[in-house]
C-alpha cells in the first residue's frame, strides 16, 4: 500500500494503541464506513483497517458510500443492523458525516472519524494528518521553484470540507508571505476527472500559469492531464496532497512536481487501535490525533 512506500521516507513511528491477542476480541464487530473506493487514498486507509482488525483478532465490515451522502447514511444504517460495536467513518462531506454519526449516537454505537471531520454529532476521537502544516510545506516548495512575480492557481477538495480547507489555508498563508498571487482558485470535489476539466478552465484564463497547489492528488493527476495536453508541462509546476501511487509514479516520471504525503495505511491502523482499546479497556483516545507528513519530491521518493 501507499503507506508502506512511505514510512521510512517519513521517518516517523507510529505506536498501536494495543499489544494484546486476538483471542481477547474475537467477538468483537468493526464497520468502516468510507466516502470512496474509487480514490487510491482511501483504498490505503481502508487497507489499514482490515489489516489491523485481523492483527487484533476482530471482525471489520468495510462499507463504499461511493462519494454518494444518501449512501452513506443507508450504509451506516446496514450497519447498525448488524449490531456493530464501533462505526469507524471517512465521510463524504462532513455535513454528512453529521447524519451518519447522528444515526449511530442514536443507537449508542460509539463513532471513531477517520479524516474529512464532521460538523456535529458526538465522536469519540478524529484521526487526521497536520493539513495546515501540509499546505505550509506545498506553498514553500513552489515558491522556491517560481518567481515571485509568477501566477499560481489552487484547486480545492469540495467545499465544506473544513479539514482539506486547512491544505489551501497553509498554502495561501505562504503565497501572501512571499507575495505570489493567487489567480485562480477553483473547487474540483476531490475528483481526477474534475481536476481536468477546472484545469483547463484556468488554463484558459491565465494561460501565463506558473504552479497549482491541488489539495489532493487525485486532482492534481488530472490537472497535469490538462497541463499536458495544453503543451504547458515544462510552464506549470504541480503540486498535490496525498502521496497515493499514482502521484509517486507521476512525480518519478517528472509529470508532477511534489506533494504532501500522508499516511493513510497508517490512519486507518490507527483508528481500529483506537477503537478497540476503547471497547475492550475503556481506553477514551485523544480527541484529535495528528499523523505527520512530509513533503515527497523527485529527490527524496522512497524506493
Amino acid at each position: 500500500m501507499v503507506s508502506k512506500m512511505l514510512l521510512a521516507a517519513l521517518g516517523v513511528a507510529v505506536p498501536l494503541a494495543l499489544a494484546s491477542g486476538p483471542s481477547e476480541a474475537k467477538d468483537i464487530l468493526l464497520g468502516y464506513e468510507v466516502q470512496d473506493l474509487g480514490n487510491q487514498y482511501w483504498v490505503s486507509v481502508a487497507q489499514g483497517v482490515k489489516d489491523q482488525a485481523k492483527a487484533l483478532g476482530v471482525q471489520v465490515v468495510v462499507m463504499d458510500a461511493r462519494t454518494d451522502a444518501a449512501r452513506e447514511l443507508s450504509n451506516t444504517d446496514d450497519m447498525i443492523q448488524k449490531k456493530v460495536d464501533a462505526i469507524l467513518l471517512s465521510p463524504w462531506d462532513p455535513d454528512s458525516g453529521a447524519n451518519a454519526v447522528a444515526a449511530a449516537n442514536k443507537a449508542k454505537i460509539p463513532v471513531f472519524v477517520l479524516d474529512i471531520g464532521v460538523t456535529s454529532g458526538a465522536i469519540e476521537s478524529l484521526v487526521v494528518s497536520d493539513n495546515l502544516e501540509g499546505g505550509h510545506m506545498a506553498g514553500d516548495y513552489i515558491a522556491s521553484l517560481i518567481p515571485a512575480t509568477a501566477e499560481v492557481a489552487h484547486i480545492r477538495c469540495q467545499p465544506g470540507y473544513v479539514i482539506p480547507a486547512l491544505r489551501g489555508q497553509g498554502f495561501k498563508e505562504v503565497m501572501d508571505k512571499k507575495g505570489i498571487k493567487i489567480v485562480a482558485t477553483q473547487a474540483a470535489d476531490s475528483q481526477r476527472a474534475k481536476g481536468m476539466d477546472v484545469m483547463q478552465n484556468i488554463l484558459q484564463a491565465h494561460p501565463n500559469l506558473a504552479a497549482v497547489f491541488s489539495e489532493n492528488d487525485e486532482m492534481a493527476l488530472g490537472a497535469i492531464e490538462a497541463i499536458a495536453a495544453a503543451g504547458k508541462s515544462d510552464q506549470v509546476k504541480v503540486v498535490g496532497f496525498d502521496g497515493t501511487k499514482d502521484a509517486l509514479a507521476a512525480i518519478k516520471e517528472g509529470r508532477m512536481a511534489g506533494t504532501v504525503a500522508q499516511q493513510p495505511y497508517e490512519m486507518g491502523k490507527m483508528g481500529v487501535s483506537a477503537a478497540i482499546a476503547f471497547l475492550k479497556d475503556g481506553k477514551h483516545p485523544e480527541k484529535q490525533t495528528y499523523v505527520p507528513v512530509k513533503l515527497l519530491t523527485k529527490d527524496n521518493l522512497p524506493k
